[in-house]
């Protein structure tokens, strides 16, 4: 008998659970939309920029301008944990608005996709790990240094090797500017 009971709380959970990623899935997507809406365009105020990448999966990040308020950043990381090892090559497409009253501060929003390997270290097995991603962030460039911080939540939907939405992708990007 407690068996079932225990069953139908997991089912119960995992019901919920998927319910309130597609929720706040279309949250977010609402927000970043009125934000766009509402924003001025205005060029960053930097070219390029590398450096470093951390949160739930650390690495390399290089941006790139595409002129105006739009930029490409490409992010190569890793991640581990005891049943699994991650690295994919991120490209996010990245739009830029100023916040307003604030000299070197944007939010910025995108999309793009990610290609990469996993390996399953309780099986030894690897396989393809392939997503599209969002983004959203806060980008702050120093006026008296080359230096760029930024902080930002990247969900990613995973189509290879299973099917699943990964919320857990905040990172904070510390890169030199050019």
């Amino acid at each position: 008998m407690h068996g079932i009971i225990i069953v139908s709380l997991i089912f119960t959970f995992k019901l919920y659970t998927n319910h309130m990623k597609k929720v706040f899935t279309i949250l977010c997507l609402t927000v970043i939309a009125t934000f766009a809406i509402q924003s001025a365009a205005q060029a960053q105020s930097y070219k390029n920029a590398i450096g470093g990448r951390f949160g739930a999966a650390n690495g390399v990040t290089f941006k790139t301008s595409l002129g105006e308020n739009k930029m490409l950043d490409l992010i190569a990381n890793f991640r581990s944990n005891n049943n699994y090892n991650y690295f994919r090559v991120t490209a996010l497409y990245e739009v830029y608005k100023p916040i307003s009253g604030t000299r070197g501060l944007n939010w910025y929003y995108g999309g793009g996709g990610s290609v990469g390997s996993v390996k399953y270290k309780p099986y030894n097995s690897s396989d393809l790990y392939l997503s599209v991603d969002g983004v959203l962030g806060l980008d702050y460039k120093f006026a008296d240094a080359p230096i760029n911080l930024s902080l930002d939540w990247k969900p990613a939907i995973q189509l290879a090797p299973d099917t699943d939405f990964d919320a857990s992708g905040v990172g904070l990007s510390l890169r030199f500017t050019f």
